[in-house]
């Protein structure tokens, strides 16, 4: 029995390290994409370091389980396509004792997943969002890419459709520091210099619609200097809910329940408020179960997977990655779904989430019982 275990999980582990070293390649060549232009656009070496070190662990919840889910269904669909499933069967082992210690494996990665998901994971969405506050023209512009609205400076909205340098063009510019009046400003292109903490824009072929809250009428200029305020003073980022690690996260629903006792219900503005505090209670529970549920899928696709590898009976990859496909998909596909309800509390997201498990269980009952 012995060295069955070893021939099984053997197979199963050195298909999962293949795997996992694939995907997790194929994960990261966006975010080194990313890397490699910071670098070009001459963005320090010190926040393209702190941009790795955060983003680069986050793709093991993806890259673990698919590795995984893969590793189960060719490992296992080859065995019963050689017809050594069938052989082991004939010597008395049966499948519960063969997927043991994939499934113990299985278990230690969705142990790993939690920590990822609660402690790496919340702390690498704070440092790239707390790296959009470190603006300056050197960085701050770099680090948020074209076609994105820059929110980052004060009392102004900034668009602008792509960058060479410090030459920006297609520039649309919300400007609400005038609190009269939303002026709308558009240039061709326009050339980004610093002074001091303001950030100077050379305009060129520029529109302004209105003028000024006394004229409401729009003008044209061949050639237009704005200059945004205090752009480059320190700003500090507030943690939102994916940036709460597991002890500040309940640390938070504590506070929402306290003062959920403290709101009277009977009284209109209490009430109101009331709601909003079960709104946010719900969505900060649904963002806590999310990350237990990505988690739950290394052991769901184990769980799943083998039984699945084992009535497919083809030698053929394509096969087998068609089946991870369809699971993996499947699965998350409910996840997403389910976070689509983060406004409606009355749904209870936060349970509904559980839903992908619960069929990956259900499912593992059925096919397990069957190959047995």
């Amino acid at each position: 029995m012995r060295t069955i275990d070893k021939y099984v999980f053997g197979s199963f582990l050195s298909s999962f390290v293949l795997a996992f070293l694939v995907l997790s390649f194929v994960l990261t060549i966006g975010i080194l994409v990313q890397i490699v232009g910071y670098i070009m656009d001459g963005v320090p070496m010190s926040l393209v370091g702190e941009f790795c070190m955060v983003s680069l662990p986050e793709t093991l919840q993806w890259s673990m389980p698919l590795a995984l889910l893969v590793s189960s269904v060719l490992v296992f669909s080859r065995m019963s396509a050689d017809s050594e499933i069938a052989a082991m069967r004939a010597c008395g082992v049966n499948l519960l004792a063969i997927m043991k210690w994939p499934l113990i494996f299985a278990l230690a990665c969705t142990l790993v997943g939690f920590f990822i998901n609660n402690e790496i994971v919340p702390r690498g969405h704070f440092v790239r969002r707390s790296l959009k506050t470190k603006v300056s023209v050197g960085t701050g512009l770099d680090i948020l890419e074209p076609g994105m609205v820059i929110t980052d400076f004060p009392n102004v909205k900034i668009y602008f459709g792509s960058k060479e340098g410090n030459w920006i063009r297609d520039l649309v510019v919300v400007d609400y520091s005038n609190t009269d009046v939303d002026r709308m400003i558009t240039a061709s292109k326009a050339l980004v210099t610093s002074e001091g903490r303001d950030i100077v824009l050379d305009l060129y072929q520029m529109t302004v619609d209105p003028v000024d809250a006394q004229h409401d009428t729009m003008a044209r200029a061949e050639r237009f200097q704005y200059r945004v305020k205090d752009a480059l003073e320190n700003k500090t980022y507030h943690k939102r809910d994916k940036d709460l690690r597991t002890l500040e996260v309940l640390s938070a629903l504590k506070d929402i329940d306290r003062r959920l006792e403290t709101a009277d219900g009977g009284s209109k503005v209490k009430g109101t408020e009331r709601n909003l505090l079960k709104n946010q209670r719900s969505s900060l529970r649904l963002e806590f179960m999310k990350r237990f549920v990505f988690a739950m899928a290394s052991f769901c696709f184990v769980l799943v997977g083998i039984p699945l590898g084992i009535k497919a009976q083809r030698k053929e990859s394509s096969i087998g990655m068609a089946i991870s496909l369809v699971i993996s998909l499947g699965y998350y596909m409910i996840v997403i779904l389910t976070l689509g309800l983060e406004n409606m509390a009355y749904l209870y997201p936060e349970y509904v989430i559980w839903l992908a498990v619960a069929v990956c269980f259900g499912l593992a009952a059925r096919l397990i019982p069957k190959n047995l």
